[in-house]
């Protein structure tokens, strides 16, 4: 199927990106999370509730998530959405924001989201159910969909369990340049190796935190963002892609759609994947960092465990991956779509401190939703990408 139209390259832009709660924050509930995340990011740019007319959410609590947070807030936005795709809702978010914003249906749009997942439940809450097929096998839902995908992998291109660990590893090297971090401490590939067997092949330093945290980005046009921010994040392209709902329907456990939604993305933005500078990926397990880089072109299929295993996307790499530490060392609060977007417009706009990228002109975020089933991918620029 051949998609018609265009994407409003360039028309708008993330002018503050903010995150509130991170890793444990006990006494809150998801909705005030991403209010705090929220009321943050508003001020950044000396903005306040009363001038968002443009709200999406995904609270993991609360599927009229927008609509709470308007009453919540005391604010009658025109565009609404609360789109629940998994931790790829928030990329299809900035797509609609996008589109609402160079079209004039709104002024400013504010993209937010929060979860009390640690403080609240202590473990991993997910919608996920098994199907009638999956229901007699037990698997550990999500977890044993990405296992699968591994053993997959593992199978068909050889790759190896040291090479995820160099995955897990990379993150947890940019988390401890990060204060921001949950896990900082040191770990090294016997730590690695050594831990627990959770759902073979992987273990638990190949799973994503189970964190609180909240996050929120402000969008306006292209137009109005130089008078809010010195560099803004401008939106080159933004698309999305299913291939699947049960990872027992997923056609190729070693190909997401990350590939269709990157090829649309990169195609949107008038770049290729070599034109990028840092990458944020949601690997919510160790095997999805691989998959994604595959799929989004920055590697061949079949060799990203040798990739990440030369380095490639550690600290000094040729390409910074997940700079922020990731869902794997920094925050996964259930959904953690929204983190890589507010990562790549910090890196932007020169924000990050001592895990700075220098020269940062294009990054590209990612979510994937579901057990690999939803992704989308936003491609950011600075103002001489325009």
């Amino acid at each position: 199927m051949t998609v018609s139209g265009t994407f409003p390259r360039g028309q708008a832009a993330i002018v503050s990106a903010a995150t509130f709660g991170m890793g444990a924050a006990p006494g809150y509930s998801a909705m005030e999370l991403a209010v705090q995340a929220s009321l943050k990011a508003l001020k950044n740019v000396g903005l306040t509730p009363g001038d968002v007319d443009g709200l999406m959410t995904c609270l993991p609590d609360d599927i009229f998530s927008s609509l709470s947070m308007a009453e919540y807030f005391g604010i009658h936005p025109l565009i609404t959405d609360n789109n629940r795709t998994g931790g790829s809702s928030f990329q299809t978010h900035c797509a609609l924001a996008s589109m609402a914003l160079a079209a004039g249906q709104c002024d400013v749009a504010l993209i937010a989201y929060g979860s009390n997942q640690r403080s609240a439940s202590g473990k991993l809450v997910t919608p996920l159910r098994p199907s009638i097929y999956e229901q007699p096998y037990r698997g550990i839902r999500p977890l044993s969909a990405y296992a699968l995908a591994a053993a997959r992998h593992m199978h068909e291109f050889g790759t190896t369990k040291e090479q995820l660990g160099h995955v897990a590893l990379a993150a947890r090297k940019w988390a401890q340049l990060n204060p921001e971090a949950s896990m900082r401490e040191d770990l090294s590939m016997t730590d690695y190796l050594g831990s627990r067997m959770v759902s073979t092949p992987l273990g638990v330093r190949d799973c994503c935190l189970v964190s609180d945290g909240a996050a929120a980005v402000v969008m306006v046009r292209a137009d109005r963002a130089r008078d809010l921010v010195e560099r803004p994040a401008y939106v080159l392209g933004a698309a999305a892609a299913t291939s699947h709902r049960d990872i027992t329907n997923m056609p190729d456990l070693t190909t997401t759609a990350a590939r269709q939604a990157g090829e649309r993305a990169y195609k949107q933005a008038a770049i290729k994947a070599a034109d990028v500078d840092v990458v944020q990926v949601y690997d919510a397990f160790t095997i999805n960092t691989i998959l994604f880089l595959e799929d989004l072109g920055f590697c061949p299929k079949g060799e990203g465990g040798r990739f990440v295993a030369e380095g490639h996307i550690a600290p000094g790499g040729s390409l910074p991956v997940n700079t922020n530490g990731g869902g794997l060392s920094c925050v996964h609060p259930g959904m953690y779509g929204l983190f890589t977007m507010v990562e790549a417009t910090q890196q932007l706009m020169g924000m990050a401190g001592q895990r700075q990228i220098p020269s940062t002109e294009i990054a590209l975020a990612h979510g994937n939703g579901g057990e690999l089933a939803s992704q989308a991918v936003v491609i950011l620029g600075s103002d001489v990408t325009l």
